[in-house]
């Protein structure tokens, strides 16, 4: 089974390394790191003590482990900690904000003796893998080095799970290299276990991703803050944040709307990748609007729509908001993170695409802390604020449920120290 993969595998690769060769290095100016993939170029220990090897895949998985690498760097000085991933995006985010780890590295490529260089360099006591980072040769040579293998902030998607079951003995094959799953959910506990996964190896901890720590900002930096960005007093601020192409003419089309009604509203419009979204004003009418990019904004100077090309200031202008729309959720795309509004206590709204978030996006609308909108009436209802106390009320509970769900840092960073300390029981 391993040499056919390990045979696929290559010949995948070398169909792909021209495609990201022009993609990269030649349009991006950005390297492929393929002497640190191909293990020619791993990291020397520092020390013999205790090593850790931590692996996610990008962004939001890195994002998702800030909160665990700070508590055991914190509670486990004496420990060395190496941090890999699989893209240069999500190499980029670490390097910002991982920066108490001990190394940083990219992944090696799949191959058993490019993963055994890894190994044998960084001798490590434990592989924690985040989420659903299932890879043949990097599990087997795990096992072969005798190093336990913990996968954290589990989750199993609908997709993930009929695959896995039409290649069940595959999969078995694979998981018996894993000692222990820490997952998200009891639906994803569930899916494991039919699968074939022994239900001892399966513990549920909650989402890492609820876990979220932002600044806190007081009623008076928020004014400040809202003066800065040229917000007149008693204006109400929608903010649509990470919007996928496709999302935003039906925004603006709602908002539209709603502005022939009340004229005291506004629009934040973050784009997921805005390097991608080129001229988005340009394809709105201006002829009623003042459109303006967050870049180009000078003090005294206002508007009516605001488009956020700016990276790392989303979370600031979700606190500021009165309410916000979660994006890749009106197209198929599968939602985005919703957690940064409820953490200031926004009232939330997404479309029905939030398969990437489910069981999140189910609590907060079961809770009463977010609204599934998708027909233009139901967007343009968003941005009228009609029900004020309600919509008050709603942030509340979004607050409140997130508070509810936290606490999967603990369960994780407990089996982690009982891996590092006992190995595989």
């Amino acid at each position: 089974m391993y040499f056919l993969y390990s045979l696929l595998f290559g010949l995948a690769l070398l169909a792909v390394i021209p495609v990201y060769f022009i993609k990269l290095r030649i349009k991006r100016n950005e390297r492929l790191h393929l002497r640190e993939r191909f293990g020619f170029k791993v990291p020397k220990r520092k020390t013999n003590g205790p090593f850790l090897w931590i692996h996610a895949v990008s962004v939001g998985e890195v994002l998702s482990l800030q909160n665990l690498i700070q508590e055991i760097k914190q509670g486990h000085p004496e420990w060395e900690v190496a941090f890999s991933t699989l893209t240069n995006t999500g190499y980029k985010v670490a390097s910002a904000k991982l920066r108490n780890v001990d190394h940083l590295l990219y992944v090696p490529f799949d191959f058993g003796w490019v993963v055994r260089r890894f190994f044998k360099r960084l001798r490590p006591q434990l592989l924690v893998l985040a989420e659903s980072e299932f890879w043949p040769r990097l599990l087997l040579e795990a096992r072969r080095s005798q190093c336990p293998v913990l996968v954290v902030n589990g989750r199993i998607s609908e997709r993930s799970y009929r695959r896995m079951r039409l290649w069940r003995r595959t999969v078995n094959i694979l998981f018996r290299n894993i000692s222990r799953f820490l997952v998200q959910t009891g639906q994803d506990k569930e899916r494991l276990e039919k699968i074939g996964v022994e239900p001892e190896r399966i513990d549920i901890s909650g989402n890492l991703k609820c876990e979220v720590r932002l600044p806190s900002l007081e009623e008076t930096e928020i004014q400040q803050l809202k003066k800065e960005l040229n917000i007149p007093e008693g204006k109400k601020v929608v903010v649509a944040g990470s919007i996928h192409k496709g999302e935003d003419g039906r925004l603006f089309q709602a908002f539209q709307e709603a502005r022939r009604a009340r004229n005291d509203i506004l629009l934040v419009l973050a784009p997921r990748h805005p390097e991608k979204f080129g001229g988005i004003e340009e394809t709105f009418p201006r002829d009623s609007f003042v459109i303006c990019r967050r870049t180009d904004l000078q003090p005294g100077r206002e508007w009516d729509v605001l488009i956020l090309d700016t990276i790392g200031e989303l979370a600031r202008f979700y606190a500021l908001s009165d309410a916000a729309f979660i994006g890749g959720s009106l197209v198929p795309w599968g939602g985005q993170n919703l957690l940064e509004p409820a953490f200031y206590g926004k009232p939330v709204f997404f479309g029905p695409h939030m398969k990437n978030f489910a069981a999140l996006a189910d609590a907060f609308v079961r809770g009463g802390a977010a609204k599934i909108v998708e027909k233009p009436d139901e967007l343009k209802d968003m941005f009228l604020f009609n029900d004020a106390p309600g919509l008050e009320a709603r942030g509340k509970r979004a607050k409140e449920i997130l508070c509810s769900l936290q606490g999967a840092t603990i369960k994780t960073l407990a089996a982690i120290e009982f891996f590092m300390t006992h190995g595989n029981p």
